[in-house]
């Protein structure tokens, strides 16, 4: 039970940090509520069908490849673990009444995104134990919660534009470059010191994240 709250709690703390951020109208809790659950259980296993399909076309026969493990990164895990929260903000949150301001792209993106993190952070803490929960409490999980605001961004943009199609594939891809960006550099540690990429990617990822959070607050329709 231990290991689970543990797994469980920098999802919260990020949750809790982005609700905050929604300053001037808040969203229905039930409809966060759902987009946690969708994201935590529906992303999962759409992820899990598509990786039954790349994982035979797209085998890793090389584990010293970096070519292998560029394509592993990018096109598997990234554009697949991305596809499945994107389907979900952009085919059942970006359509409700109330995603009526831009900022709202990012508080429903985030919310899959931590559905999806919260359930993958539970399985990788209860095999891997207490380091674990603690290394991806400062890591995985903020990274998850990045790709989620950098793809919630556009999402919320495409709402208000003529350009909607544009908007929200930018934030798809976006969302896929840093998370593909972030798996490759911990993917080719065989390569001594290369990981720290991986961090740099973080903390890029989160400055860029402040940022597009302070825009939407600012181009928020509610704001007096």
């Amino acid at each position: 039970m231990n290991l689970v709250l543990l797994a469980v709690a920098p999802v919260l703390v990020i949750l809790i940090y982005i609700y905050i951020q929604d300053k001037y109208e808040k969203e229905p809790p039930c409809l966060l509520i759902l987009n946690f659950i969708l994201g935590a259980v529906v992303s999962i296993i759409i992820v899990t069908i598509i990786y039954l399909f790349t994982g035979h076309f797209i085998p890793v026969t090389d584990k010293y490849s970096i070519w292998q493990q560029f394509v592993q990164a990018f096109f598997v895990v990234a554009l697949s673990e991305e596809f499945s929260k994107y389907v979900i903000v952009k085919y059942f949150a970006q359509p409700r009444k109330a995603f009526n301001e831009p900022y709202d792209g990012i508080i429903y993106a985030v919310m899959v995104s931590m559905g999806f993190a919260c359930t993958e952070n539970v399985l990788y803490v209860l095999e891997g134990g207490y380091q674990t929960a603690i290394l991806r409490a400062f890591t995985a999980v903020p990274a998850h919660a990045s790709f989620g605001i950098l793809m919630g961004y556009y999402i919320g943009k495409a709402k208000f534009s003529e350009h909607r199609l544009w908007y929200n594939i930018t934030g798809l891809l976006l969302a896929v470059v840093f998370h593909g960006s972030y798996d490759f550099f911990l993917f080719i540690n065989f390569i001594p010191g290369i990981s720290i990429g991986a961090f740099i990617s973080l903390i890029i990822g989160i400055i860029l994240s402040k940022k597009a959070i302070k825009i939407h607050q600012n181009n928020s329709n509610f704001k007096t």
